[in-house]
């Protein structure tokens, strides 16, 4: 009767094995659907980062409607040239990151480097053109607090550039690890992840772009 016994547990013992080995590699790969490049903790910083500006934007736009004489004359005295640049500019930087990643991804190392060096070059002209536009308006007495139009112009895209200024720097020590050697086609996680936070930057000029500059 023991015999029995044992060889019954001992059978129920294999048949849970088998069964556990055969769900855990499903549960690995239902994990690993729910676990997006860069990593979750990622995206959730870059959809609190721009739904924030996304709420900014709708509480610009209701103010435009309430002060719309203030608005008109705020936009009229903004350097489309200078916007279109900078968007070209950002726009251009996100296509080389991607380029880089894409080469770091195919083993292509020095080649990874070059086109991330060229990524930091258009954030840096665009904080160059961003600047300039800045002197000027200060130079006209267009600060912070001139009006509602140039609170909201100041808030927003000065909290746009300090995002810039981050990424590039992040551009920076990705362009040195990976001159370094520290990152391979096999090890790359922390530079696809700074890739998603200079796309953010990206999405979130197009989304200010349009609103603040063209909309008059």
């Amino acid at each position: 009767m023991m015999q029995i016994i044992d060889a019954e547990t001992e059978s129920l013992h294999v048949a849970w094995m088998v069964a556990a080995s055969e769900v855990r590699p499903a549960a690995q790969e239902r994990a690993q659907a729910f676990d997006p490049p860069g990593g979750i903790l990622l995206w959730i910083i870059v959809f609190v980062e721009t739904a924030t500006f996304g709420a900014a934007l709708v509480a610009f736009a209701v103010s435009r409607r309430e002060e719309p004489a203030i608005f008109a004359a705020g936009h009229a005295t903004l350097n489309q040239p200078l916007a279109l640049a900078n968007t070209l500019l950002l726009l251009t930087g996100g296509w080389l990151m991607a380029r880089g990643l894409g080469s770091l991804r195919a083993g292509e190392s020095r080649a990874a480097a070059r086109w991330i060096a060229g990524a930091i070059g258009s954030g840096g002209l665009f904080l160059a053109l961003k600047s300039v536009e800045y002197v000027a308006k200060l130079g006209n007495g267009l600060g912070l607090h001139h009006d509602t139009f140039f609170t909201y112009y100041w808030l927003l895209t000065s909290f746009h550039v300090m995002h810039v200024v981050l990424a590039v720097g992040l551009l920076a020590f990705a362009w040195r690890a990976i001159r370094g050697g520290r990152y391979s086609a096999t090890d790359h996680l922390a530079i696809e992840s700074i890739g998603i936070f200079w796309h953010m930057c990206d999405v979130i000029w197009l989304l200010l772009y349009p609103t603040i500059y063209l909309l008059g």
